[in-house]
């Protein structure tokens, strides 16, 4: 009871003394609140002053959280967030000593000198309406006709002893002239003004001290008013931007915690200009006492090691990967070509130990049934065994022991069992199966000992790896040249058996037929090619020849609808029908007269891209494999498929080398017709000859070959099957087979004379150089006309005339169109401007006619050839590491450099060094650009006409580009930051900076794509410097902000200024807000910036991409 009684008495004593503190509490704060708050008495009440300063610090609150809302309403484009941004400025209950000195030094009367909401909304509208002014207009109490001490700068006034003042009104302007001091310590007067407003976070407002000597308050910059002896300095007087009141802000070095209170910066921290505390400095760097920055260079250091690092391993172990990768498949090619000429040797071996034994069984047989009755043949199976052993037993060497443990055991699965009888005809059988697939007899292995390894044919299984696979393709290719082989010797039904065998995969035969095949140049009236009339047949080989100006390129890219500018009439039939060629684009090869080759990949490189885009889809890997191996082999590319091919500045591999790689291009997409224009040009008679072999086991394929040569040697012109012979004009003179050109010009009374090569005497005829006998009477011009009268072909009347006005009317040379004599300069100069109109208005129809595709091939599609495309790019960039670790070190000199001689300036928020950023990156980053589409151009021409995805082509090369899109932003900034060391983040620059790069790249893959290589460096250096120059321009009128709104760093700056802008608060709001309101900028559209600076980066692509599709050059 004692201890219930002792709780409930301490109980009752805690509530007691508690609900009596908090009575008293209530009744200093009803006292303090219940009496005028404009007169505090008892402000030398040291437990009245803190309830009298939290009342007033209340008091002050609202009135800047009324500011807050109209001011933020006027300048919502430089406060994002009102509340926490006045916070930043104006929350002083972490201290509130400034607010009770004030309170002592008034007496009481400080909320009777505070600024009402009218007077400092007079104050701040100077700045909008005028940016940097620090003179107000006159107003109730500073005018023409009254002035008093309180109007000076740091000085205010109060108002009247009965008057009342309500701070949150913000129209109105009190009287306020009554007893005028100097300003408090933490606050500012400003000139004109009779109020206090107290100073913002950030500054350092002290009580001004005379400077005799210059007659200047300092550390402010006002002088004491004439003719007032009583005087003296105030406070501080302004807070606008810092160009205008920098000696309010706290100063570089130190920090503010309050605005009367400036200390030094401690070691191992830093503190920026108007700063609130003090920031500790990160590890290793060196921050000593009073700085205002923190050395980040070791960090730099420490990022461009790491990039460097990075980028090193990256392509140096890619080009590792990629040595190893091919040095490996190189060892397991040889091993399967190896394999495969040893399984060849076996083979033929057995082949003629089969034939020998087959011989004499046959010839055994003959005899036993000659001798003996049919009662008896039942021994002769154990003759034929022991005739077989014998045989074996000499060629044991060639079969491995494991396999075939005894002889009879090797004929164990054709033979009968042993309780049956074998016929002599099961022998033959027995070795008629072993002869068609040794490999698969059971009792034989005749291939290589993996049994894995064997052909994808083989039950229904397809090879996986790389050794399969090359084991499988050279084994092809050995049975092919045993076939080959065999073919000279085969009989007529062979061939037939041969021809309809179903297993034999065949291309589709293209015939081309042509009649009166006529192009004339548009708006020159001039004749390419006339009343050409013929046909070029599958599985023969065409030669055009003819002399200069014979229209032959016109001649083949008419077949391969290429021409374009040119009004074709006549016909052109595929296969009989009336049908565009273009239709069967993806069976045609074309190769163009130069060596179009991508000279950054070996040769097997080349051919494998091209066989994996162009053949069928559904072919297997293993079949590509075998295509692009027989090509090489046929090509003699062997010794150089690993070498790179080469380019102007880096040597590859020889031209002759290069010239075959440029046909093996169409040759292993296998092709139906395969067109070459001069093929054998810069070619020796070894390389050409080899050549023309590996044309000729095309056309013996089926393949319709037709091919452009100038003067090519006897041997070689015997190997073609037919010749279309072209005179000046485009004129045929024949067309024909090629072993009875000779006849024909003989029947002409053209001959040949000895020792001298066939075509190159008909083209000096042609050309006039040689002038046939008298008694010929053959004329080199009328050659085409006899032609046609040979044929029975229609003759154009105007070269049914003699012989001397078919000299004028045959175009000859560079004739000059009809009616051109009369014509003036004018109407020749309007002429070649239409004619070039309409050569661009057919090329742009021509690349984007659709035809019906009637080639029956399926090749892979956008997505396959993408990631085909995107391997290639790959590798061409691993062999560009030099040239890409150029541009990374150029760019990280040009962040040093300009990080070290830019001064970040805090009045324009470091626009100035963010300016010289964007010229720098932006040229750099888009001459390196140009590359990527500038040197490939004619490939991709060539490519795109084969019907390779443009689209796949353009996102291949855009990906491989984002590589450096997103690495070197981290180069520059490496430099660039940590030597400006700017108040926003790294992060934020690196994302501005990332949208930049993107936005250039696609401007410069325009500039490629529609300007030639030297144009398109100079826009490249010219866009940046004059659109950044529009940019940073002063936006007075409205069409120059509108011009600026469409450059893209506009946006860009702005996007660096706004991310360092939310840095700036405190006593920086005005100069943020003037910053702003100068540039145009808007704090809000940061995000809008960066998508801007994408969309413009992704409509550039666009363009860049529509224009290669419409202007490309087929």
């Amino acid at each position: 009871m004692l201890k219930m009684g002792l709780r409930k008495l301490k109980f009752f004593t805690f509530w007691s003394v508690s609900i009596w503190v908090f009575v008293v509490l209530s009744f200093l704060v009803n006292m303090a609140q219940c009496q005028d708050l404009n007169d505090y008495e008892q402000f030398d009440n040291p437990a009245i002053l803190p309830l009298i300063t939290a009342q007033v610090n209340r008091r002050l609150s609202n009135l800047t959280m009324v500011l807050s809302k109209d001011i933020s309403d006027r300048a919502s484009f430089c406060i994002k967030n009102p509340e926490a941004d006045w916070n930043k400025a104006f929350n002083f209950s972490s201290d509130l000593d400034f607010l009770a000195s004030c309170i002592r030094k008034t007496k009481g009367d400080i909320t009777r000198r505070l600024c009402s909401a009218a007077e400092a909304k007079f104050y701040f509208d100077a700045f909008f309406k005028s940016s940097g002014a620090t003179t107000l207009r006159p107003n109730t109490n500073c005018n023409l006709t009254s002035w008093v001490s309180g109007c000076e700068p740091g000085w205010a006034c109060s108002i009247g002893p009965n008057e009342q003042v309500d701070l949150q009104n913000s129209r109105v302007i009190p009287a306020r002239t009554h007893d005028c001091q100097a300003c408090c310590e933490g606050f500012f007067c400003p000139c004109g003004l009779t109020c206090m407003i107290p100073c913002p976070l950030g500054s350092h407002c002290p009580v001004a001290k005379l400077n005799s000597a210059t007659g200047i308050c300092e550390p402010y910059s006002y002088q004491l008013p004439p003719g007032q002896k009583n005087h003296t300095c105030g406070g501080a007087n302004i807070w606008a931007d810092v160009r205008s009141s920098g000696e309010v802000f706290c100063s570089a070095g130190s920090y503010c915690p309050t605005t009367t209170d400036e200390m030094p910066c401690g070691g191992g921290h830093y503190c920026r200009m108007g700063s609130t505390s003090q920031k500790r400095c990160y590890k290793l760097t060196s921050c000593n006492s009073n700085t205002s920055n923190q050395d980040l260079h070791a960090y730099g250091i420490m990022l461009i090691a790491g990039t460097i690092t990075l980028l090193l391993i990256i392509y140096n172990c890619s080009d590792q990967v990629l040595t190893t990768r091919e040095r490996r498949l190189a060892k397991t090619r040889e091993a399967a070509a190896r394999s495969a000429r040893e399984t060849a040797k076996t083979r033929q071996r057995w082949q003629t130990a089969k034939n020998a034994a087959k011989k004499h069984a046959s010839g055994l047989q003959t005899q036993l049934s000659q001798t003996f009755s049919l009662k008896k043949r039942e021994k002769h199976p154990e003759e034929l065994k022991i005739l077989d052993r014998t045989k074996f037993e000499r060629d044991e060497d060639l079969y491995p022991p494991s396999r075939m443990s005894t002889p009879s055991e090797s004929l164990s699965s054709s033979a009968p069992s042993k309780g049956q009888q074998m016929e002599p005809g099961n022998l033959m059988r027995m070795m008629h199966e072993i002869e068609v697939d040794p490999e698969n007899y059971e009792g034989f292995d005749v291939g290589t000992h993996d049994k894995k390894s064997k052909g994808h044919a083989q039950k229904g299984k397809q090879p996986n790896t790389h050794s399969q696979i090359f084991k499988y393709a050279y084994g092809q290719l050995e049975k092919e040249k045993a076939l080959e082989q065999e073919n000279k010797n085969l009989t007529f039904s062979g061939v037939v058996s041969r021809a309809t065998n179903p297993e034999i995969r065949k291309r589709p035969l293209i015939e081309v037929s042509f009649k009166d095949l006529t192009l004339t140049l548009k708006g020159k009236d001039k004749h390419l090619l006339r009343c050409v009339t013929g046909k070029i047949k599958p599985g023969r080989i065409t030669a055009v020849m003819g002399p200069s100006g014979a229209g032959k390129t016109t001649f083949i890219s008419a077949l391969a609808g290429k021409a374009i500018g040119c009004k074709m009439t006549g016909l052109i039939l595929i296969n009989g029908k009336n049908e565009s060629i273009r239709s069967y684009r993806k069976i045609i090869g074309y190769v163009p007269q130069d060596d179009i080759v991508h000279g950054n990949l070996t040769v097997e490189e080349n051919l494998w891209f091209n066989a994996k885009c162009r053949l069928p889809a559904h072919l297997p890997k293993p079949d590509k494999v075998l295509v692009v191996e027989r090509v090489i082999e046929s090509l003699g590319l062997q010794m150089v498929r690993d070498s790179l091919v080469g380019t102007v500045e880096k040597r590859g591999i020889s031209g002759g080398q290069r010239k075959r790689v440029n046909v093996g291009l169409e040759m292993v997409m296998e092709p139906s017709l395969l067109i070459l224009d001069e093929p054998t040009s810069g070619l020796d008679s070894a390389s050409s000859q080899q050549l023309l072999r590996a044309l000729r086991h095309e056309a013996l394929e089926g393949v319709n070959i037709c091919m452009v040569l100038h003067q090519p040697s006897y041997s070689l012109f015997q190997m073609f099957d037919d010749l279309v012979l072209l005179a000046k004009g485009g004129l045929t003179v024949y067309h024909g087979s090629a072993k009875k050109a000779e006849e024909y010009f003989a029947g002409l009374g053209i001959h040949v004379p000895e020792r001298v090569n066939p075509p190159d005497h008909f083209i000096d005829v042609l050309e006039g150089i040689v002038t046939s006998s008298a008694s010929s009477g053959a004329n080199h011009k009328e050659l085409p006309v006899r032609w046609m009268l040979h044929n029975g072909y229609p003759v154009p009347p105007d070269l049914q005339k003699n012989a001397t006005q078919l000299a004028t009317a045959l175009p000859s040379g560079n004739p000059v169109p009809g009616g051109m004599e009369g014509r003036s300069f004018a109407g020749e100069l309007w002429q070649d401007v239409r004619s070039n109109v309409e050569l661009q208005r057919d090329s742009i129809h021509h690349n984007f006619l659709k035809f019906k595709d009637l080639s029956r091939r399926r090749t892979p599609g956008v997505l396959w050839q993408y990631r085909y495309f995107l391997g290639r790019v790959a590798k061409q960039r691993m062999r560009e590491a030099k040239i890409q670790a150029t541009d990374y070190l150029i760019l990280l000199l040009a962040g040093a450099c300009l990080g070290a001689i830019t001064k970040t300036s805090d009045e324009n928020l470091g626009a100035s060094g963010y300016t010289y950023t964007i010229i720098a990156v932006s040229l750099l980053c888009k001459i390196t650009a140009l590359r990527s589409f500038s040197l490939d151009k004619l490939q991709y021409w060539r490519e795109s006409a084969s019907g390779m995805s443009s689209l796949a082509y353009f996102l291949a090369k855009d990906t491989i580009d984002h590589f450096n899109t997103v690495i070197k932003p981290v180069v520059y900034l490496s430099t660039f930051f940590f030597f400006t060391n700017p108040r926003s983040s790294f992060a934020e620059n690196y994302i501005v900076l990332l949208c930049l790069v993107y936005c250039v790249t696609g401007i410069a893959y325009a500039l490629a794509i529609f300007f030639q290589p030297a144009p398109a460096q100079l826009w490249s250096v010219l866009l940046p410097v004059v659109l950044t120059l529009v940019a940073t321009q002063t936006q007075d009128r409205e069409v120059l902000r509108k011009i600026s709104n469409l450059c893209y760093p506009k946006w860009a700056l702005e996007a660096f200024v706004l991310a360092n802008a939310e840095r700036y608060y405190g006593v920086w709001l005005i100069t943020r807000c003037g910053a702003l309101l100068k540039s145009g900028y808007n704090l809000h559209e940061w995000t809008l910036c960066l998508v801007i600076l994408m969309l413009t980066g992704l409509a550039s692509r666009l363009i860049a991409f529509l224009g290669m599709i419409t202007f490309q050059k087929k």
